[in-house]
């Protein structure tokens, strides 16, 4: 099924740029603007939203403020700093246990618990804050490219994160992999209220206090806005926009992002309304420096397209909708980020050529629902004139191209011009299996180009279950291309899942066989179950499909539904495949490294030969659990 895109009424060009025009003119002064990325993201690069949007609002004359706040809290959680803050709470936690001992019996994990906390004594915490700054400084640094050394430092910050979690119990704080918990619903507003509100588990609300309220004290923005990707950044943003709203009740909140536009149709009603202003949901380009200026000259945002905004009267809906031409916009600016602390030994610049999907038609994929337009692409000539600045600026050698799946055109035209310029970088980006791309020539270019690492849409390898999801592709052109980014040395990852309504548990299984059979040319996996999402077509088009979702009225928030199926593995059915398929395949696949920026640099600085290196071997972390859950 092809994406839709009617999503309110188009305004045009002209018409945008005369009101952002009105609406500068108005102003009189231009506007000192924050952005905020949230936690929980693996700091491994910076998120390409913020730069993005810096890029217009400074081309308009705004000053913007960058603070990759995600980054900020992991380097400040592995610090002498935060860890001797652990320990002065310990004693807290213990008392905070007493007294509910007095009140009811403590469960058993409460009783562990206490025993953890009489454990934390100030030798261990000296012990982890020393283990922390050498484990930052192996990720930071040459030693990074030592898979012993490294694999230690991953190992620390799940120690100290381990520790840390005691203190915000019955909160759970996990990196790597990203699995903070604090035991609240994300899916549902009145829980994300009592999260934000709860001084025991919100560790965000220590965030706050240390990194986001000083910022905010010493820059004195006019609008800050938060870019909310990831559902499970919804608790440390709205932790942020209540205590900015409670501390700083000028200045105008905005939130945007993934997440904020695939709740759009809730967001109008949701009670989290009462912790920002403004959400700008779709592209956020031109609406959000059209809603600065709006913001600065005291005008009402009715005009502002691409906005849901609350008033006097009430919240409402803008009733224009706009989508960015790529050929005006600025290539993303990251001037202010401190590209030095991410955790990697060097910088990784993401940069986006396109915008949606050139293909469009996946019936499991919702990914059209950001965009109010098709898909749409920067010139060639210049995408490699940005990547050249980039480069240059910033000292980047290394680049994730994060469009969603790399058209063919663009990747042969891309590949010859980073040849052709002699651009001596090297890249990772994302693609579907295309016949197109079956030449020899193609997979040279690529290799010459500095092409190591391709993120596969593998999804299935049975022919019919293909077709059901409009895959158009076959399980030959995915073997022929599996075996031609191999013998180019570039790293092929696949990712999959089992239980699209319809397939059968057999058919799942011969996706399994499928990679099995190309084993010598597979070299990592990452899959899962299909899940139902608010957006995707399966949920659009129930009937076709044979699904029964379940939609429970309490979970405003959801992004995904339980659901039944007339034929086919049920979701516990799915479940029991993966489950077994975890624990039946390829030893080969489970890799002691299964962070995808770290992979990329692997392989970008040694090629394919280091794989045996990068193989799990059960010997090399405690603790650590051999297989592909959660992984990649």
């Amino acid at each position: 099924m092809r994406v839709e895109y009617t999503k309110g009424e188009r305004a045009s060009r002209e018409l945008i740029m005369l009101q952002r025009q009105s609406s500068e003119a108005a102003a009189g002064r231009k506007m000192k603007v924050m952005l905020i990325f949230p936690p929980d993201w693996f700091p491994s690069e910076p998120y390409l939203s913020l730069p993005s949007l810096t890029a217009v609002l400074r081309q308009a004359g705004h000053q913007v403020v960058q603070k990759d706040i995600n980054l900020e809290m992991w380097d400040w959680y592995f610090s002498e700093g935060f860890l001797k803050k652990v320990l002065r709470k310990v004693p807290q936690q213990l008392d905070r246990l007493r007294k509910l001992a007095k009140k009811r019996e403590l469960e058993d994990w409460e009783q562990d618990l206490q025993l953890q906390l009489c454990e934390v004594s100030r030798q261990r915490i000296d012990e982890l804050i020393k283990k922390s700054e050498q484990a930052k400084a192996i990720i930071r640094g040459e030693i990074f490219y030592e898979i012993d050394q490294l694999e230690w430092a991953i190992q620390v910050f799940r120690e100290v994160t381990a520790v840390i979690s005691l203190v915000y119990a019955p909160a759970r704080i996990c990196m790597p992999p990203m699995e903070t918990n604090l035991s609240y619903k994300v899916f549902i507003s009145s829980e994300v209220i009592e999260a934000v509100n709860d001084t025991q588990v919100n560790i965000y609300r220590d965030v706050f206090d240390q990194l986001v309220k000083p910022a905010i004290e010493a820059e004195q923005p006019d609008v800050i806005g938060i870019s909310i990707v990831l559902q499970q950044q919804m608790f440390s943003s709205m932790t942020f926009c209540a205590l900015i709203k409670q501390h700083f009740p000028h200045i105008h909140v905005t939130i945007g992002g993934n997440t904020v536009t695939r709740l759009r149709d809730v967001l109008p009603q949701s009670p989290l309304f009462q912790y920002f202003d403004s959400a700008v949901v779709y592209e956020g380009e031109t609406a959000f420096v059209q809603l600065v200026s709006a913001v600065g000259a005291k005008q009402s945002l009715a005009d502002v397209p691409n906005t849901i905004y609350k008033d006097e009267a009430g919240v409402h809906v803008s009733a224009t909708s706009f989508a960015e031409d790529m050929q005006t916009l600025p290539p993303p600016d990251f001037d202010g980020l401190p590209l030095e602390k991410y955790f990697v030994p060097t910088k990784i610049l993401p940069y986006l050529a396109t915008r949606g999907c050139y293909w469009g038609r996946c019936e499991f994929c919702d990914h059209g629902e950001g965009y109010t337009a098709g898909y749409r692409s920067k010139k060639i000539q210049d995408v490699l004139a940005e990547i050249t600045y980039l480069r240059d600026k910033y000292g980047a050698r290394h680049f994730h191209f994060t469009d969603e799946s790399y058209p063919p055109a663009l990747f042969r035209k891309l590949a010859r011009g980073l040849i052709e310029t002699n651009m001596g970088i090297v890249w990772t980006t994302h693609m579907r299996f295309e016949k197109s791309l079956l030449e020899d020539q193609v997979w040279q270019d690529a290799k010459e180009s500095g092409c190591k690492y391709l993120h596969f849409g593998y999804e299935s390898g049975n022919e019919r279950v293909l077709k059901l999801m409009d895959k158009a592709t076959t399980t030959a052109i995915m073997t022929e291309h599996l075996k031609r980014t191999a013998e180019a040395g570039i790293w092929n990852h696949c990712m999959g899942f089992f239980g699209f309504p319809g397939e059968t548990r057999e058919e799942a299984w011969s996706s399994v066989q499928f990679l099995e059979q190309n084993r010598d040319y597979v070299h990592s996996l990452g899959f899962g179950t299909f899940d139902l999402g608010r957006h995707n077509p399966v949920a659009k088009n129930p009937e076709k499909f044979g699904v029964t979702a379940y939609k429970n009225p309490e979970w405003d928030l959801a992004l995904d539904y339980y659901f039944t199926v007339k034929q086919g593995l049920s979701i516990e059915e799915a479940e029991r495949v993966f489950e077994e398929f975890e624990r039946n395949h390829n030893p080969g696949w489970d890799l002691r490294l299964f962070i995808r920026e770290y992979i990329f640099l692997y392989i970008a600085r040694f090629g394919l030969q280091k794989l045996p290196d990068l193989q799990y071997r059960s010997a090399k972390i405690i603790g650590a659990s051999p297989t592909l859950a959660g992984k990649m």
